[in-house]
Formats: C-alpha cells, sequence, structure tokens
C-alpha cells in the first residue's frame, strides 16, 4: 500500500511540476529575471504551494501517526546555521544557472532531453561529494576522540 501511496503522490507531484511550468527552464529563468523581463506566473505557484504546506503541516502537528498508520515525524530544526544559509545559497545558484530544481530536473528527465539529464548527473555528483565529505568528517571527529 506505501508503494502505491508513494506512485501516486509522485505522479500529482510530477504533473502539478508540469502544468506549472517549473519543468520549463526559461519559465523558471524568466521569474528569477527581476532586473529583466520578469515572469511573477511562478509566484503564484509558489504561494499555492506554500499555503498548501502551511494547512497540511497543521493538520499534521495535531496527529501521532499518518494516513497509512506510520508515526508521524516533523522536522524539528529551528536554527538558521551556516550549513542551511550555504546550503540555500547553493540551491539557489544552481537554480538560477540552470532552470531545475531537484523535482523539476527529475520530471523533466520523461522528455528526454540532454539538459534535465545533465542536471540529474550534476546533482547526483554532488550529493556523493556531501556525502564523502560529511563521512570523512565524522571519522575526523571521531578519531580524535
Amino acid at each position: 500500500m506505501r508503494i502505491i501511496t508513494s506512485l501516486i503522490a509522485g505522479l500529482v507531484f510530477g504533473i502539478g511540476l508540469i502544468i506549472s511550468g517549473m519543468t520549463n527552464p526559461a519559465k523558471v529563468l524568466g521569474f528569477l529575471d527581476l532586473a529583466g523581463l520578469w515572469d511573477p506566473s511562478l509566484a503564484l505557484v509558489m504561494g499555492g504551494a506554500i499555503a498548501v504546506g502551511v494547512v497540511a503541516f497543521q493538520v499534521a502537528r495535531k496527529r501521532s501517526k499518518s494516513l497509512l498508520g506510520d508515526p508521524m515525524r516533523l522536522p524539528s530544526a529551528t536554527q538558521v546555521d551556516r550549513r542551511l544559509l550555504l546550503g540555500g545559497l547553493a540551491f539557489g545558484v544552481g537554480w538560477g544557472l540552470a532552470g531545475f530544481c531537484p523535482g523539476p530536473a527529475l520530471a523533466s528527465l520523461a522528455s528526454g532531453g540532454a539538459k534535465p539529464a545533465i542536471f540529474t548527473v550534476a546533482m547526483i555528483g554532488g550529493m556523493v561529494i556531501y556525502e564523502l565529505i560529511e563521512r570523512a568528517s565524522a571519522w575526523r571527529v571521531k578519531r580524535v576522540a
């Protein structure tokens, strides 16, 4: 049941990204071009997503279990730290350069284009590099202790 639910949620999310234009790098770059021909349409998409998210989190906070019976696990971090700021900066730079962020890039793979494939390979490469740095850092801390 979890696999079917995950598949349906992923399909709905992917279809929403396609319909909203988030998979079109030109539209995304037009939204990010505040000094040029700014396209505000994605602001409405983001506003709608934030509104749905706020309601969903309010409902989730009142529950101890998910609809499938799993324990409800919500994010607990409240601090804005260096790692969060650097991660947000890296995300924003990548989004601005490529016109893709992770979800739309994966949804765009279905188009068969080279751009989403190159972005996805680079994104996975970045994740691997991050994981290697984290493991090396943990190993160093463990070795010193």
